[in-house]
């Protein structure tokens, strides 16, 4: 039996379906309450593999306080003019791979909490130290040489 792969555009809209849900507090199956649906349901709409129709996705886009549009956001353009063929389908961004992670959206949901323009400039200064320690001591762990 051949497995159907889930259209791009669909994970896409499923995608932005649970990060809006993760972002609002919602669990599945509270959004799932509201729109008459079992969690498995809104799980199937996240995960891509069953298409979200037009209704169902107005009817969410209203519980989750944003407009429609909001679901296509960000649609690379090689998802957009994906055709049938032997090619392997194209790889999800891997920026949009983090922000749909629990940690990202937790990270995204905490920083926007964060009042202050200054420590949210500081806090983006610590990451960035951060990642560029870690990138200097992955440079130097293959026991070559530091030349400074």
């Amino acid at each position: 039996m051949v497995q159907k792969t889930p259209n791009p555009i669909d994970v896409h809209v499923g995608n932005r379906v649970r990060m809006r849900r993760m972002l609002v507090g919602l669990s599945q199956e509270k959004l799932g309450d509201s729109l008459k649906l079992t969690f498995q349901q809104v799980q199937k709409y996240e995960k891509g593999s069953n298409r979200i129709s037009a209704s169902r996705l107005y009817q969410i886009a209203q519980v989750l306080g944003v407009p429609v549009q909001f679901f296509f956001d960000d649609v690379p353009a090689d998802r957009a003019q994906t055709a049938p063929g032997f090619s392997e389908p194209p790889e999800q961004p891997l920026m949009m791979d983090f922000l749909n992670s629990s940690e990202g959206l937790q990270l995204n949901k905490s920083f926007a909490n964060i009042r202050s323009a200054a420590v949210r400039r500081r806090v983006v200064d610590l990451v960035k130290a951060i990642a560029g320690a870690e990138d200097e001591a992955a440079r130097h762990s293959d026991n070559t040489p530091i030349n400074s």
